[in-house]
């Protein structure tokens, strides 16, 4: 029987260590948001989220920014307000993790853009403390990429490389250009065209496009939440993501979870720039085709859709499709699904960072450490029995471990002419640590990559689940 994330059978086993979180393998990436704060509640929603994973990344901008939702003012005051709320519960956060950045730090990196609507905010005489800190951000000597998530309006960047770009060299414009990754919850004013015609070497995600017309309903960050609101999809358990369960998960969990607004329209539609960022084993941010809890995402130039401001000009990072078992026992082939898919995980580990905030370290849950008991890369040939280990995984709780294994056929080129796009391989003792599969020989259309993922889940409260990426070559 095909499986998903979504309906797992697992087989438990015992684990415990000593250790409290995974040895590092990448640097922390450097991070900027932009927010139209205020707009809604969702991104006040989103910064409380953004805030309890902010040891996962060096905060260095904080920018309070217009839309078309709130075209000439910006509200730098509540990003304060709220961070001022996480400066209560930090160090509550550091007995549970270490690395959380002290409020006063995070309270020198707030600031904001011009209250101007899109491109009228940009060019002569259009500097902000936002797009100052743009450029001191991009000058600094960091080799690490700086990721800038865009909740609002993407005009205070557009401004920063306007200026960048009449005052410096076109070499030095490049250099800069190369560090920026840019992750946009949709066309939010109509600079985020712009930006991506004007700068064709900027890595860009987005689903284009501005609201009217519909651009939220087809974007694959509504997956987040919009099953019943923008997206109107099915599928996923609306339940995770209703006031209910944020009541009792977020909501009631100290002076941060008070700065967590009531749904207006649906919950956190821009957290899905930032959760792939998260380092839980899934995601590789230099590639959205691989996916992850921020949703998978293909290379190419989309056509020219009713809602787009203008018709795209070049390649970009936008909406990809996965083909996904839902909770309703139906399939379902959506970009929305990339995200939705990773629900249940996602939304436990942020109720238990929630816990972080208030509770003692025994009183709380942390993830278990997901390992493989051989490389991560490997190659093989059509007919090839590939053996699988979670040899070494751990639980820093002492917590019983649950395993799965599952091929995510999307993120890989290897095609067979299967009835079901995920699933090219089928994965023998999935859901013990050691699994195994064979590489077919028949139906095959094209040889290639496969991903194999391991999810190792424990059984803690709430469930918390790491995971680790296999990506085997298939080469004739």
């Amino acid at each position: 029987m095909l499986r998903t994330l979504l309906l797992l059978t697992l087989v438990v086993v015992s684990g415990r260590s000593a250790e409290t979180t995974p040895p590092a393998t990448t640097p922390k990436p450097r991070v900027i948001v932009l927010t139209d704060i205020e707009n809604e509640p969702d991104d006040a929603m989103s910064l409380v989220r953004f805030l309890v994973y902010s040891n996962q990344w060096d905060t260095e901008g904080l920018v309070a920014t217009t839309s078309v939702h709130q075209p000439d003012r910006t509200a730098a005051w509540r990003i304060r307000e709220i961070v001022a709320a996480y400066g209560q519960v930090r160090d509550n956060l550091e007995l549970h993790e270490r690395g959380f950045p002290p409020e006063a730090d995070l309270q020198r990196v707030v600031a904001e853009g011009r209250p101007e609507f899109g491109m009228n905010a940009v060019g002569i005489g259009k500097d902000s403390t936002g797009s100052e800190l743009i450029i001191a951000a991009a000058n600094r000597a960091d080799p690490r990429p700086l990721w800038v998530c865009v909740w609002g309006g993407p005009n205070v960047l557009a401004q920063a490389l306007w200026k960048i770009r009449a005052t410096r060299p076109p070499a030095e414009l490049a250099r800069l250009v190369s560090r920026l990754r840019v992750y946009a919850i949709s066309d939010q004013d109509d600079s985020g065209p712009w930006l991506r015609r004007e700068f064709p070497g900027l890595f860009y995600i987005a689903s284009p496009g501005l609201h009217a017309g519909g651009a939220y309903h087809a974007a694959t960050w509504s997956g987040i939440g919009g099953d019943r609101f923008h997206g109107r999809f099915a599928g996923a358990d609306f339940s995770l993501v209703d006031n209910p369960w944020l009541d009792r998960n977020v909501r009631a969990k100290g002076p941060l979870g008070a700065k967590y607004p009531r749904i207006e329209y649906l919950m956190e539609g821009d957290t899905p720039s930032f959760l792939n960022l998260i380092a839980n084993g899934l995601a590789e941010p230099e590639r959205p085709d691989w996916g992850g809890w921020g949703g998978r995402y293909e290379l190419y130039t989309p056509r020219t859709r009713k809602w787009f401001v203008a018709p795209e000009t070049r390649p970009f990072w936008t909406d990809a499709q996965d083909e996904v078992l839902g909770v309703d026992g139906n399939w379902h082939d959506t970009n929305h699904a990339t995200i939705w898919r990773w629900r249940v995980a996602c939304q436990n580990d942020f109720a238990s960072r929630m816990d972080w905030t208030v509770k003692p370290r025994n009183g709380a849950n942390h993830p278990p450490i997901a390992r493989l008991g051989h490389a991560d890369r490997l190659e093989a040939k059509p007919g090839a029995r590939i053996e699988l280990s979670a040899d070494g995984s751990s639980d820093p709780d002492g917590d019983t471990l649950s395993y799965e294994w599952f091929c995510y056929g999307e993120a890989g080129t290897f095609t067979t002419s299967s009835a079901r796009t995920g699933q090219p391989v089928v994965i023998n003792d999935h859901n013990r640590p050691k699994a195994w599969f064979e590489v077919p020989v028949k139906r095959v259309l094209r040889n290639g990559t496969l991903h194999i993922l391991l999810a190792v889940t424990d059984h803690g409260t709430p469930r918390l689940t790491r995971y680790r990426r296999v990506i085997v070559d298939v080469k004739p």
